[in-house]
């Protein structure tokens, strides 16, 4: 799924992962509500396009054909 659109991901943006949860939970809070963009889109360059990368440019309001979110249902 890399390299498909940049996944807006719940997590708001922080300058480090100092106090990140350990539980894999979602790392909301902070001063900024800019959300995290994960894995690249069909418009970044190679280096871009792989699970570890993160953009922090991932404002709630913009609308571009080349971010986009994954949908996850998980059982309890």
């Amino acid at each position: 799924m890399n390299g498909n659109v940049w996944e807006w991901c719940q997590d708001t943006c922080h300058d480090s992962y100092n106090k990140a949860p350990t539980d894999g939970s979602a790392w909301e809070g902070g001063e900024s509500s800019f959300r995290v963009g994960r894995g690249g889109s069909w418009n970044s360059g190679p280096m871009f396009c792989r699970s570890a990368s993160r953009n922090s440019g991932c404002n709630p309001g913009y609308r571009f054909n080349f971010i986009g979110f994954r949908i996850v249902c998980s059982a309890l």
